[in-house]
Protein backbone atom coordinates (compact mmCIF):
# COMPACT_ATOMS: atom_id res chain seq x y z
CA UNK A 1 0.00 0.00 0.00
CA UNK A 2 1.36 3.49 -0.88
CA UNK A 3 0.49 6.78 -1.19
CA UNK A 4 -3.07 8.51 0.88
CA UNK A 5 -4.34 5.36 1.45
CA UNK A 6 -0.64 4.42 3.21
CA UNK A 7 -0.99 7.63 5.21
CA UNK A 8 -4.36 6.89 6.40
CA UNK A 9 -3.45 3.55 7.64
CA UNK A 10 -0.76 4.55 9.60
CA UNK A 11 -2.87 7.51 11.24
CA UNK A 12 -4.70 4.39 12.65
CA UNK A 13 -2.00 3.32 14.76
CA UNK A 14 -1.48 6.42 17.21
CA UNK A 15 -5.68 6.39 17.20
CA UNK A 16 -5.31 2.70 18.54
CA UNK A 17 -2.68 3.29 20.86
CA UNK A 18 -5.06 6.20 21.88
CA UNK A 19 -7.97 3.90 22.29
CA UNK A 20 -6.16 1.14 24.27
CA UNK A 21 -4.66 3.29 27.21
CA UNK A 22 -8.67 4.46 27.35
CA UNK A 23 -10.01 0.94 27.54
CA UNK A 24 -7.72 0.11 30.24
CA UNK A 25 -9.40 3.14 32.33
CA UNK A 26 -12.03 1.49 31.77
CA UNK A 27 -11.28 -2.10 33.03
CA UNK A 28 -8.71 -0.68 35.78
CA UNK A 29 -9.67 0.24 39.24
CA UNK A 30 -8.70 4.06 39.60
CA UNK A 31 -8.13 5.87 42.75
CA UNK A 32 -7.25 9.50 43.18
CA UNK A 33 -3.66 8.30 43.24
CA UNK A 34 -4.04 6.41 39.56
CA UNK A 35 -5.66 9.29 37.77
CA UNK A 36 -3.05 11.65 39.15
CA UNK A 37 0.43 9.45 38.08
CA UNK A 38 -1.95 9.10 34.79
CA UNK A 39 -2.36 12.96 34.07
CA UNK A 40 1.50 13.73 35.35
CA UNK A 41 2.75 10.94 32.80
CA UNK A 42 0.83 12.81 30.13
CA UNK A 43 1.73 15.85 30.71
CA UNK A 44 5.67 14.41 30.74
CA UNK A 45 4.53 13.07 27.24
CA UNK A 46 3.28 16.40 25.91
CA UNK A 47 5.60 18.63 27.43
CA UNK A 48 8.30 16.22 25.23
CA UNK A 49 6.33 16.16 22.20
CA UNK A 50 6.29 19.85 22.04
CA UNK A 51 10.08 20.46 23.18
CA UNK A 52 11.72 17.79 21.54
CA UNK A 53 9.35 17.02 18.43
CA UNK A 54 7.60 19.79 17.27
CA UNK A 55 9.78 23.22 18.04
CA UNK A 56 12.94 21.68 17.49
CA UNK A 57 11.58 20.78 13.66
CA UNK A 58 9.75 24.02 13.93
CA UNK A 59 12.66 26.25 14.14
CA UNK A 60 14.64 24.65 11.40
CA UNK A 61 13.13 27.47 9.69
CA UNK A 62 15.09 30.24 8.01
CA UNK A 63 12.88 33.07 9.47
CA UNK A 64 12.37 30.97 12.67
CA UNK A 65 10.46 34.31 14.20
CA UNK A 66 7.54 32.82 12.45
CA UNK A 67 7.25 29.65 13.92
CA UNK A 68 7.89 31.29 17.57
CA UNK A 69 4.91 33.57 16.38
CA UNK A 70 2.68 30.80 15.32
CA UNK A 71 3.62 29.01 18.94
CA UNK A 72 2.15 32.13 20.47
CA UNK A 73 -0.92 32.20 18.56
CA UNK A 74 -1.71 28.63 19.28
CA UNK A 75 -1.47 29.36 23.11
CA UNK A 76 -3.70 32.45 22.85
CA UNK A 77 -5.96 30.42 20.80
CA UNK A 78 -6.55 28.19 23.40
CA UNK A 79 -6.93 30.61 25.48
CA UNK A 80 -9.62 32.41 23.64
CA UNK A 81 -11.32 29.48 23.13
CA UNK A 82 -11.61 28.63 26.84
CA UNK A 83 -12.62 32.42 27.48
CA UNK A 84 -15.21 32.03 25.36
CA UNK A 85 -16.60 28.50 26.77
CA UNK A 86 -16.69 30.26 30.33
CA UNK A 87 -18.85 32.98 28.99
CA UNK A 88 -21.33 30.84 27.53
CA UNK A 89 -21.10 28.44 31.13
CA UNK A 90 -22.09 32.14 32.92
CA UNK A 91 -24.64 33.05 30.25
CA UNK A 92 -26.45 29.59 30.64
CA UNK A 93 -26.11 29.46 33.73
CA UNK A 94 -24.10 26.27 33.87
CA UNK A 95 -21.05 24.99 36.42
CA UNK A 96 -17.44 25.07 35.29
CA UNK A 97 -17.36 22.34 37.24
CA UNK A 98 -16.56 19.16 35.06
CA UNK A 99 -15.10 20.73 32.04
CA UNK A 100 -11.45 20.34 33.34
CA UNK A 101 -11.59 16.48 31.55
CA UNK A 102 -13.38 17.91 27.94
CA UNK A 103 -10.38 19.98 28.19
CA UNK A 104 -8.03 17.65 28.83
CA UNK A 105 -9.61 15.79 26.13
CA UNK A 106 -9.40 18.91 23.69
CA UNK A 107 -5.28 18.88 24.55
CA UNK A 108 -5.20 14.98 23.40
CA UNK A 109 -7.29 15.58 19.97
CA UNK A 110 -4.72 18.18 19.25
CA UNK A 111 -1.74 16.04 19.85
CA UNK A 112 -3.11 13.54 17.47
CA UNK A 113 -4.20 16.59 15.14
CA UNK A 114 -0.01 17.22 14.70
CA UNK A 115 0.90 13.63 14.79
CA UNK A 116 -1.31 13.05 11.61
CA UNK A 117 0.16 15.94 10.19
CA UNK A 118 3.97 14.66 11.02
CA UNK A 119 2.35 11.26 9.25
CA UNK A 120 1.13 12.83 6.16
CA UNK A 121 3.80 14.95 5.37
CA UNK A 122 6.37 12.34 6.42
CA UNK A 123 4.73 9.60 3.76
CA UNK A 124 4.83 12.22 1.30
CA UNK A 125 8.66 11.98 1.15
CA UNK A 126 8.64 7.86 1.59
CA UNK A 127 6.01 5.32 2.66
CA UNK A 128 8.55 4.00 5.27
CA UNK A 129 9.13 7.17 7.04
CA UNK A 130 5.24 7.47 7.43
CA UNK A 131 4.84 4.28 9.23
CA UNK A 132 8.02 4.86 11.53
CA UNK A 133 6.53 8.75 12.49
CA UNK A 134 3.33 6.40 12.95
CA UNK A 135 4.72 3.89 15.01
CA UNK A 136 6.76 6.27 17.28
CA UNK A 137 3.73 7.83 18.55
CA UNK A 138 1.84 4.88 19.66
CA UNK A 139 3.97 4.25 22.78
CA UNK A 140 3.16 7.90 23.96
CA UNK A 141 -0.39 7.84 23.29
CA UNK A 142 -1.06 4.94 25.42
CA UNK A 143 -0.98 7.35 28.78
CA UNK A 144 -2.74 10.27 27.06
CA UNK A 145 -6.00 7.57 26.21
CA UNK A 146 -5.42 6.54 29.83
CA UNK A 147 -5.43 9.64 31.43
CA UNK A 148 -8.66 10.76 29.37
CA UNK A 149 -10.79 7.98 30.27
CA UNK A 150 -9.93 8.21 33.27
CA UNK A 151 -10.97 11.56 33.66
CA UNK A 152 -14.39 11.21 32.20
CA UNK A 153 -14.70 8.01 34.00
CA UNK A 154 -14.17 9.73 37.32
CA UNK A 155 -16.64 12.73 36.40
CA UNK A 156 -19.35 10.71 36.22
CA UNK A 157 -19.43 10.64 32.05
CA UNK A 158 -21.97 7.50 31.27
CA UNK A 159 -19.65 4.34 30.10
CA UNK A 160 -21.38 4.41 26.51
CA UNK A 161 -20.33 7.90 26.32
CA UNK A 162 -16.95 7.33 27.31
CA UNK A 163 -16.11 4.77 24.33
CA UNK A 164 -17.86 6.91 21.78
CA UNK A 165 -15.71 10.05 22.48
CA UNK A 166 -12.48 7.38 23.06
CA UNK A 167 -13.11 6.15 19.27
CA UNK A 168 -14.03 9.21 17.98
CA UNK A 169 -10.33 10.70 18.79
CA UNK A 170 -9.76 9.16 15.15
CA UNK A 171 -10.82 11.99 13.21
CA UNK A 172 -8.52 14.08 14.53
CA UNK A 173 -5.94 12.24 13.33
CA UNK A 174 -7.29 11.57 10.38
CA UNK A 175 -7.75 14.86 9.50
CA UNK A 176 -4.56 15.98 10.31
CA UNK A 177 -3.08 13.14 7.97
CA UNK A 178 -5.17 14.78 4.95
CA UNK A 179 -4.29 17.40 5.62
CA UNK A 180 -0.48 16.55 6.01
CA UNK A 181 -0.81 14.67 3.37
CA UNK A 182 -2.95 16.45 0.44
CA UNK A 183 -2.73 20.35 1.77
CA UNK A 184 0.71 20.94 3.00
CA UNK A 185 2.89 18.64 0.65
CA UNK A 186 2.93 21.38 -1.49
CA UNK A 187 2.63 23.94 0.81
CA UNK A 188 6.07 26.24 1.87
CA UNK A 189 8.36 25.03 4.37
CA UNK A 190 7.21 27.75 6.50
CA UNK A 191 3.95 27.08 6.28
CA UNK A 192 4.40 23.74 7.28
CA UNK A 193 6.58 24.71 10.42
CA UNK A 194 4.12 26.88 11.37
CA UNK A 195 0.98 24.84 11.75
CA UNK A 196 3.61 22.36 13.81
CA UNK A 197 4.03 25.12 15.93
CA UNK A 198 0.53 26.57 16.36
CA UNK A 199 -0.17 22.95 17.58
CA UNK A 200 2.58 23.35 19.99
CA UNK A 201 1.48 26.25 21.70
CA UNK A 202 -2.14 24.59 21.97
CA UNK A 203 -0.49 21.78 23.68
CA UNK A 204 2.10 24.13 26.00
CA UNK A 205 -0.93 25.59 27.14
CA UNK A 206 -3.62 22.83 27.78
CA UNK A 207 -0.75 21.50 29.91
CA UNK A 208 -0.29 24.73 31.97
CA UNK A 209 -3.80 25.43 32.16
CA UNK A 210 -6.13 21.98 32.28
CA UNK A 211 -3.61 19.03 32.42
CA UNK A 212 -1.51 20.03 35.38
CA UNK A 213 -4.83 21.58 37.64
CA UNK A 214 -6.19 18.42 37.13
CA UNK A 215 -3.47 16.06 37.99
CA UNK A 216 -3.59 18.27 41.89
CA UNK A 217 -7.06 18.44 41.77
CA UNK A 218 -6.61 14.66 42.19
CA UNK A 219 -4.50 14.56 45.34
CA UNK A 220 -2.45 11.74 44.58
CA UNK A 221 1.30 10.49 45.89
CA UNK A 222 3.79 11.97 46.71
CA UNK A 223 5.81 11.15 43.90
CA UNK A 224 3.61 11.35 41.03
CA UNK A 225 5.90 13.78 39.92
CA UNK A 226 8.00 11.59 38.86
CA UNK A 227 5.45 10.24 36.32
CA UNK A 228 6.05 13.30 34.69
CA UNK A 229 9.29 12.59 34.10
CA UNK A 230 9.29 9.26 33.33
CA UNK A 231 6.44 10.68 30.43
CA UNK A 232 9.11 12.49 29.40
CA UNK A 233 11.92 10.45 28.93
CA UNK A 234 9.46 7.65 27.47
CA UNK A 235 8.70 9.91 24.43
CA UNK A 236 12.15 10.76 24.45
CA UNK A 237 13.63 6.96 24.10
CA UNK A 238 10.67 6.79 21.36
CA UNK A 239 12.01 9.77 19.55
CA UNK A 240 15.45 8.76 20.42
CA UNK A 241 15.00 5.31 18.95
CA UNK A 242 12.55 4.73 17.25
CA UNK A 243 12.20 7.24 14.79
CA UNK A 244 14.30 7.73 11.71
Amino acid sequence: MTGFGAALAFAALPALGNLVGALLAEVMRLSARSVSYALHAATGVVLAVVGLEIMPTALEADAAWVPIGAFVAGGAFFLLADAGLHLIDARFGRSDEGRGPWMIYFGVAVDLFSDGVMIGAGTTIATGLGLVLAMGQVPADLPEGFAVGATLRRSGIARRRRLLVAAALVVPVVVGTTIGYLLLREAPELVRLSVLAFTGGVLATVVVEEIVPEAHAEGGARFAAMATVGGFALFAAVSRYLSP
